[in-house]
């Protein structure tokens, strides 16, 4: 009788001849440990920053992740070695990699400098820990037992790790491309970054919207600076300003831009400009410090008068979602979702340096997670009284009556529409034009004690 050859995994299962279903067996049970390490790894690391850190800064973001990723690389390596015949000892390894790094960022809280700094670091051992983790797959795992899943994640592993080489390599470059514009003023622990220019009272205060700062006024800054003082700044967090532990609320904001221009000695009364979540800023401010304000334009802004504060909390699943964007975003993935405007080249440059990096990334969720308290302080704003007030409605706009609202709140107030797009009214030529021209009527109105043409 002709007998099948005998493979070395096989052999031990051959009986006259015979194939027994035991090497499909333990062939299954090898494939599901692998698989179900992975996910489980996975489902951990998902559990942990969306649910226990949620909303959290990025070293603990990245921390938990790796925590959980180590996790599921212990299990691989703890049920193959008592449950199959294929142990994967080496497992352990990765898994004591990623769970000393997760601990270390929670223990040590670095911030975006250091962070920055461990960009040099990590992506080339990350590397060499992918490489070797294929290596030991291939000669520790059987072909059919589950490689595939391994030899996916070493791939993930392997372009996050030349992802975040790129992105310090950038990162690093656009700090001597693009330098500080204007000052750096101390607000009480913290610095924020002020760009004025222009000479003429009143002088104009731009407060940005969503993700935004000071650069994107580039096109509203020239066409008015020839005739008014105007200032571009950015919240903490923004561009060349510090960042901060937690996302600010509009009082805080508000308190922050406040000094920053007493700081800088800055003559008010001011005309405050904000475009989208920006106009609630500058309401914000507006209920604040009344006295320094002599006019306001809302460019397109955010309707604040159906929100609550209780929707107000970091831990909310949106802001959870949208904290993890900066730990994505240090292995270069910003980069793949470039901006578009027809900015100056220098602000274009600006921007799109800050956009596709982890501090871009970090400031669009922590405004994401700030909007909802935001809009109710916003509201605080029950009157403007008798000073110049423009309301600008975008084409997109489908809701203008929160801004029929909004100029309602003054009794020289002007409620204007335009063709353009909400982006558009700060980025683009044209869009930035109907802006400045709104702006330089609250001005002549404040200059003259005039009332707006409605």
């Amino acid at each position: 009788m002709k007998t099948l050859a005998k493979s070395p995994i096989d052999e031990a299962h051959i009986e006259n001849g015979v194939v027994t279903a035991a090497p499909r067996r333990a062939t299954r049970r090898i494939r599901r440990i692998v698989l179900g390490s992975l996910l489980s790894g996975w489902l951990m690391a998902g559990v942990l920053t969306l649910v226990v850190f949620g909303g959290a800064r990025e070293h603990m973001i990245t921390g938990s992740a790796l925590l959980g990723f180590s996790f599921g690389w212990a299990m691989l390596a703890v049920l193959s070695i008592r449950m199959t015949d294929q142990p994967q000892r080496w497992a352990a390894v990765p898994a004591a990699a990623m769970g000393a790094t997760g601990l270390g960022l929670l223990l040590l809280t670095p911030d975006d400098g250091g962070l920055t700094t461990a960009g040099w670091v990590w992506p080339p051992l990350l590397l060499a820990l992918a490489i070797w983790i294929g290596l030991r797959t291939r000669r520790a795992l059987a072909k059919r037992s589950g490689r595939w899943a391994l030899y996916a994640v070493v791939g993930l592993t392997g372009l996050a790790a030349i992802g975040g080489m790129f992105e310090t390599i950038v990162l690093s470059s656009d700090r001597s491309r693009y330098p500080m514009p204007g000052q750096s003023f101390d607000v009480g622990g913290h610095a924020l970054h002020l760009n004025c220019t222009g000479s003429g009272s009143p002088t104009v205060v731009l407060q940005s919207g969503l993700g935004e700062f000071s650069p994107q006024w580039s096109h509203i800054v020239r066409a008015i600076n020839p005739t008014t003082r105007v200032c571009a700044y950015d919240r903490a967090g923004q561009g060349w300003s510090d960042d901060l532990p937690y996302a600010q609320d509009g009082i805080m904001a508000a308190t922050d831009l406040h000094t920053l221009l007493a700081h800088a000695g800055e003559q008010g009364p001011f005309v405050l400009s904000g475009h989208s979540i920006g106009g609630s800023y500058a309401m914000t401010f507006a209920a604040r410090y009344p006295e320094d304000v002599a006019g306001m334009v809302l460019l397109d802004s955010t309707d604040p008068y159906h929100a609550s504060p209780m929707f107000g909390s970091p831990r909310a699943p949106a802001s959870a979602v949208f904290a993890v964007l900066p730990s994505i975003a240090r292995m270069g993935i910003g980069h793949l979702f470039p901006s578009s405007s027809t900015l100056p080249e220098l602000a274009a440059g600006q921007v799109e340096a800050f956009w596709t990096s982890p501090r871009g990334w970090r400031n669009y969720s922590d405004d994401i997670a700030a909007i909802p308290v935001l809009l109710y302080q916003a509201q605080a704003l029950t009157t403007f009284g008798s000073r110049p007030l423009i309301v600008l409605t975008a084409a997109e706009q489908e809701q203008p009556a929160a801004h029929e609202r909004m100029a309602a709140l003054s009794t020289n107030s002007s409620h204007l529409f335009t063709e353009e797009t909400h982006s558009g009214l700060l980025q683009e030529v044209s869009g930035a034009a109907v802006s400045a021209d709104a702006i330089g009527a609250v001005v002549q109105a404040v200059r003259t004690g005039s009332e707006l043409s409605r």
